[in-house]
Parts: C-alpha cells; structure tokens; sequence
C-alpha cells in the first residue's frame, strides 16, 4: 500500500516513558518508578477538579455540550475576551494542528527557533510544507527577521516559555517580532507554561489580549501544565474572531470528553490551586539550580515546571538517561533535539531527593 509521500520525513513524536513501560522492562515497582519527564504538575490537580470527575462519571455514556458554552465563558471571564475569540482542543496540540491544516500546503514553509516544540515540525510537514529553523534556541529577534526575510513563512511559531529549554522570551521582544511581520504571516504564540513565567518575572508575562488587535496571531494556552490535567487532553487558542471561525472548519465534534470538559471548567475557576502549585515548584526549581552549580554542570534558567541541564563532551546525556530509567527515575534526554543534555520535570520535594541521589551515583 502506498501512503502519502510527505510521510516520509517525518519522525514519529516521542512522548515521556510512561511508568508501566518501566516496570515492565525492568521489573521495578510502580511506587518505586519517579516520572520527571512529561512536565505533568507532580501535585496533581485540585479537589475540586476531582470531584467534577467523579460527580460527571456517570455521563461517560453522553457526548459532552459540542459548544463548550460554560469552558469558553470561564475562559472568556478569565482573559477578559469574547467567547468567539475561543477555540477548544484536545490539549493546545490540536489547535496547533488546526491551524496547519488551515494554512499550510507543499508551496509554504515555517519558521522556529533552533530547538523547540516538536509539533511544529511535525504538522507542517504532515502539510508538505518547508521548516526553517533560527540559529539559536533563544527567541532572537535579528535571527527571526532574517530569517522571515529570507523564506517569507507561511507560519512563524513562538515558544515562550520554550519547551524544551525552559528560557523565556520577554513580552516586548515578541511584540517586536509581531509588529515587525507581514499581515499575511501567521504567528503563533504558544504559552503552554505561561503561569510559571508571569509568576517569576512579569516582564515575561503574557496574556491573549497583548495579541487580539493582530488579526493574524493566535494565543495558545493549556490545562496540562499548571492545572494538572494532562490526562484530560484540554488547550485552547485565542485570537481574533474571524481566525478562529475558520479554524472552527478544522474542527471534529466533541473533540474533547465529558469528563475532560468537566474537569477544565473546573479547573479554570480554581486559581488557588495553582498559585499554590507554582509556589512548590519556584520553592524546588531552586534546589536544581544549586545542585547544578555544586556539581559543576550548566543549567538553562527555566520559566517553566521543568529544567534543562547543559553537558559538557565528558558527559553523555544519553548514558546518563539510560542510567537513570534502569534506576526507575524518567527523564527526558535531548540528543534528538542536537543538545547533549536532559529536560527533569521539576517533582514534589520526595522525588527530587529521588532524583538527586540516583544522579549523583550514575555520574559518579
């Protein structure tokens, strides 16, 4: 059988292990297995959310509300914007789809930063279309304009706060970058980890309406990270309503579950829960950064619920991780993105005492 020829340059994504590929393959026990490698909020999620599963568990067998009414007002409520400049996904991943979809075909291309989501890459080429990449995995404003002035993308997509690095990029650099791009270029500007950055340095911070008045920019956000649903699959985009009615073309009905829908309304109403879980993480990023500094290795700073530790050439990321999965500590290694180097999900205080014992032994 033949499958469509842009298939053939695609790699295929590869998410964070799961806990039962580890048992499995090494016969450690599941409460033994410490999972630092899918930047999941190590808290879980709020009381509140749990009890909207549980209280939504016996409409499992209903299709969930297809216009999202209560999940988009809340949102709405919460950015101050309309509900039609929402769109819903099945995590922002399937907005990011969307839009590829709606824009793209084998005469476009699109640009990113050297290291970055890997999505990106992933749903332009599904369109045919070219991928060009910055120099640096920073954000920088002259690589991109040369760049844009080089290939004239189709889509350009900014990562802040960029996954996988954790660094961030300001919100006045990509204003820049914004004001300085034809109205005819898509710009994506995905803020998957945003609650971590604007938490840290306001400088940083963003919201949808920096971006509402371009009509050719979209926000994208997301309940996996800070609201800790990652297994409920809920993002959401927001931009100008004429964008997101033809995205809407792209959409299938119920994209997302009953209980998932229930869970982000939730979810959105209880701030509490997540300013606490980003007070944990600020407390336990900081023991990262002083365990790197004390055993000589380079970390990126991170605005994210994860950090990035920078190898030297007599260090090798993927022995390391390797070294690590057969302890039972899953993390994630960055050779495929050309960084000798691993990406550890920052956890609660007992598995980064976890961590840091079976790291120190593995380098050793």
């Amino acid at each position: 059988m033949k499958f469509n020829k842009v298939l053939e340059n695609i790699k295929t994504y590869e998410a964070g292990k799961p806990i039962e590929l580890v048992v499995r393959e090494f016969g450690i026990a599941p409460e033994d297995v410490v999972k630092l490698a899918s930047n999941e909020n190590p808290i879980g999620t709020s009381p509140a959310v749990k009890q909207a599963i549980i209280d939504n568990a016996g409409k499992a067998h209903l299709y969930p509300d297809d216009s999202m009414f209560e999940l988009k007002a809340a949102l709405a409520s919460k950015y101050a914007v309309n509900e039609s400049n929402i769109i819903i996904g099945a995590g922002s991943d399937q907005v990011l789809e969307f839009i590829s979809r709606a824009v793209l075909d084998e005469k476009s291309s699109v640009l990113m930063s050297a290291v970055t989501f890997a999505m990106y890459e992933i749903y332009a080429k599904q369109m045919g279309a070219k991928i060009y990449r910055t120099a640096s995995y920073e954000h920088r404003y002259d690589e991109f304009m040369e760049a844009y002035q080089m290939h004239t993308p189709k889509i350009i997509y900014l990562c802040t706060p960029n996954n996988p690095t954790g660094d961030a990029t300001s919100k006045e650099e990509v204003l820049k970058i914004i004001h300085s791009v034809d109205k005819e270029t898509l710009i994506v500007v995905d803020a998957a980890y945003m609650e971590y950055a604007a938490a840290k340095d306001s400088k940083y911070a963003m919201e949808p309406n920096d971006i509402l008045s371009f009509p050719n920019v979209i926000y994208l956000g997301t309940f996996s990270k800070a609201y800790g649903l990652g297994g409920m699959r809920v993002g959401y985009g927001i931009a100008d309503s004429e964008m997101i009615e033809q995205l809407y073309k792209m959409r299938p009905p119920f994209n997302i579950s009953t209980l998932s829908l229930a869970a982000a309304i939730e979810a959105c109403k209880d701030e509490t829960f997540v300013k606490e879980s980003i007070v944990l993480l600020q407390e336990q990023i900081q023991r990262y950064e002083a365990f790197a500094k004390e055993n000589g290795f380079a970390y990126i700073e991170s605005y994210t619920n994860f950090i990035t530790y920078l190898f030297s050439d007599d260090m090798d990321s993927t022995k390391i991780a390797d070294a690590l999965l057969k302890r039972g500590v899953i993390i994630r290694n960055l050779t495929s993105y050309g960084m000798n180097a691993i990406r550890i999900t920052v956890g609660t205080a007992k598995q980064n005492d976890i961590f840091f014992k079976h790291f120190l032994e593995v380098i050793s």
